[in-house]
């Protein structure tokens, strides 16, 4: 069982290592902060959304904004998209599963938000209508994706993508990417 414990840390190293040298992933992050910055210093809000494990990370990091993320600070304007149990349930019901997100961000969404939208495969209809809905909203996006969902990376303005095919190594890159997000940004908020 050790052997298998090691290899599967050395796995998610490996995954996260190829990161380092990749300047296309750099530049990304580097956008992705800096969308960030100016939504947030304009008054605007930030939206996730994501399925699944997915949904999990998309939640986690809109706490670091309205909770705090290393240092304490005034609440910052994050929402989760498909948060609200009725809003999905009578959206799916209603519209269909493909929906849940982009009527959401319809309703709620302005120009000058951002969505940040969290998929493994890259493939999932949901969070490619809610990309689409942002793109037509003039709603800037990052998509965080693994290593095969370039099918989406077209529409969105930032795409942060995993060297990895398996979803487990993706989702964990996509929660510490998030983090180095968060962490540059509130430094960068604080001492604006």
């Amino acid at each position: 069982m050790k052997d298998k414990i090691i290899k599967l840390l050395k796995d998610s190293i490996e995954t996260k290592s190829k990161l380092i040298s990749d300047d296309v992933f750099m530049e990304s992050l580097e956008r992705a902060i800096n969308y960030c910055f100016k939504t947030i210093t304009e008054g605007n809000t930030i939206f996730f959304c994501g399925n699944g494990g997915s949904a999990a990370d998309a939640q986690h990091i809109a706490a670091e904004l309205t909770g705090k993320f290393k240092n304490d600070r005034e609440p910052l304007s994050g929402i989760v998209l498909g948060s609200n149990f009725s809003s999905l349930t009578a959206i799916g019901n209603d519209y269909g599963f493909d929906s849940v997100f982009s009527r959401e961000l319809s309703g709620l969404g302005k120009k000058g938000d951002l969505l940040i939208a969290y998929t493994t495969s890259g493939k999932s209809k949901n969070v490619i209508k809610a990309l689409e809905t942002a793109k037509n909203l003039n709603i800037n996006s990052i998509l965080m994706v693994g290593q095969n969902g370039n099918e989406s990376a077209n529409i969105a303005d930032v795409v942060i993508s995993i060297p990895s095919k398996i979803t487990a190594r993706i989702q964990e890159s996509h929660i510490t990417v998030s983090h180095i997000i968060f962490e540059i940004f509130e430094e960068k908020f604080l001492n604006a």
